[in-house]
């Protein structure tokens, strides 16, 4: 079994230009980057959906991708940025993470949307919302 990158740099196992850190997250530059500044935002719980994480946590990691934004736009000038994060089996890994970088009109990196068609309809949202639970974001 592969042993989890992500722990390895949290754990200091592994070397990695770190950008910022806490007790609950950390954030450094991706080693493959789409764009100069790419960079990782970990949580340092080791799960694979966002839904597992603890609210406080992920409080923190949204922070920590705000104040990554603001410094993109100080640093680099860009056009944009994107922020993006895969869960359950398409998380590499199996430990969460939030990809931001910088973007530039023409950067080349786009997305690619899967055949459809898929149903966009009332009774889609209402399976959906049945489901939905929020919860009360002042008792972090």
């Amino acid at each position: 079994m592969m042993e989890c990158p992500f722990c390895n740099i949290i754990n200091k196992k592994t070397d990695a230009h770190i950008i910022y850190e806490s007790e609950r997250v950390i954030a450094f530059l991706d080693i493959d980057p789409i764009n100069e500044g790419h960079i990782l935002v970990v949580p340092k719980v080791h799960e694979a959906s966002i839904d597992k994480l603890p609210l406080i946590v992920l409080s923190e990691t949204m922070q920590v991708l705000q104040k990554i934004v603001s410094a993109f736009k100080e640093t680099y000038h860009m056009d944009g940025y994107s922020i993006m994060q895969n869960g359950g089996e398409f998380c590499d890994f199996g430990h969460a993470h939030f990809h931001v970088f910088p973007r530039y009109r023409d950067d080349g990196f786009g997305w690619k949307y899967p055949e459809g068609p898929f149903e966009y309809s009332k009774r889609v949202a209402e399976r959906i919302k049945e489901n939905f639970r929020v919860y009360d974001v002042d008792s972090l």
